[in-house]
């Protein structure tokens, strides 16, 4: 797909890799619609693209509610025109283990709460606005194309229940979709990302940084330009669809 003019809504758009996919697609000439929950993260985000010549607006939705999902894909069609793609960024963690004993006593469990929270954004909000942009796709009579963010997490990894399952999901989704909607021009993929710089291992200590750069065989973390460059090579590939690509520096041999 040529990017340019083209209307591409990304989730999760005000900051960290969602901000970075923006900025890259953007460069290439795409109309960017920046979905997230932060009216004040997202008017900064939108000001810095627009500094940098790249046309973008703001929409506050919570993906996980199908009522703001509609509402907010509806604006994003009436303002910038219908959607030729999404990137399904948004994502939230909520880590725990299954259950944590001592002495043969149970003492913590995963609430349901969490496990819900975690399904509710990251698996249910894929499907929300995967949908939405299908239907505009369809209805608009274009080609177009649908990524989906996961992890490399989807493999499964200690502590994150609920969220292995939903990136699990993620993938599942993008190959479903790419056999269903292959009929009417709609691509998908997927990315699964590492360990990537952003706010939130920032907030890491140096110590527990440095001891998962060195899990890396690259020896680093990723930086989320290094994600949007994958993402973007998903959307201009004409040939590729409903399948993942794992961009983790080798971390997941």
């Amino acid at each position: 797909m040529q990017l340019t003019d083209k209307v591409i809504a990304i989730t999760g758009g005000a900051r960290g890799l969602g901000f970075a996919i923006a900025q890259r697609l953007g460069a290439r000439g795409a109309k960017v619609a920046l979905l997230d929950q932060s009216a004040a993260a997202l008017d900064e985000a939108v000001s810095l693209l627009s500094s940098q010549s790249i046309e973008a607006q703001a929409f506050v939705v919570n993906v996980a509610d199908e009522e703001s999902v509609q509402t907010a894909f509806a604006d994003v069609a009436s303002r910038m025109g219908a959607v030729s793609g999404c990137v399904n960024n948004a994502g939230v963690t909520d880590d725990a283990l299954l259950i944590k004993a001592k002495d043969g006593s149970v003492e913590k469990r995963m609430s349901l709460s969490a496990w819900q929270r975690v399904l509710n954004v990251n698996l249910t909000g894929v499907f929300l606005c995967g949908r939405e942009a299908a239907t505009q796709m369809v209805e608009a009579g274009h080609q177009g194309v649908i990524v989906n963010i996961s992890s490399i997490s989807r493999a499964g990894n200690m502590g994150q229940s609920n969220y292995a399952a939903a990136k699990a999901g993620v993938h599942a989704l993008t190959v479903t979709w790419g056999k269903e909607l292959a009929r009417y021009g709609i691509r998908t993929g997927t990315v699964a990302p590492g360990f990537v710089a952003t706010d939130m291992t920032a907030s890491m200590r140096p110590d527990m940084l440095e001891r998962i750069a060195d899990s890396v065989p690259l020896k680093q973390l990723g930086e989320p330009d290094n994600i949007a460059q994958s993402v973007a090579f998903i959307f201009e590939n004409d040939y590729f669809t409903a399948r993942i690509i794992e961009c983790d520096g080798g971390l997941r041999l």
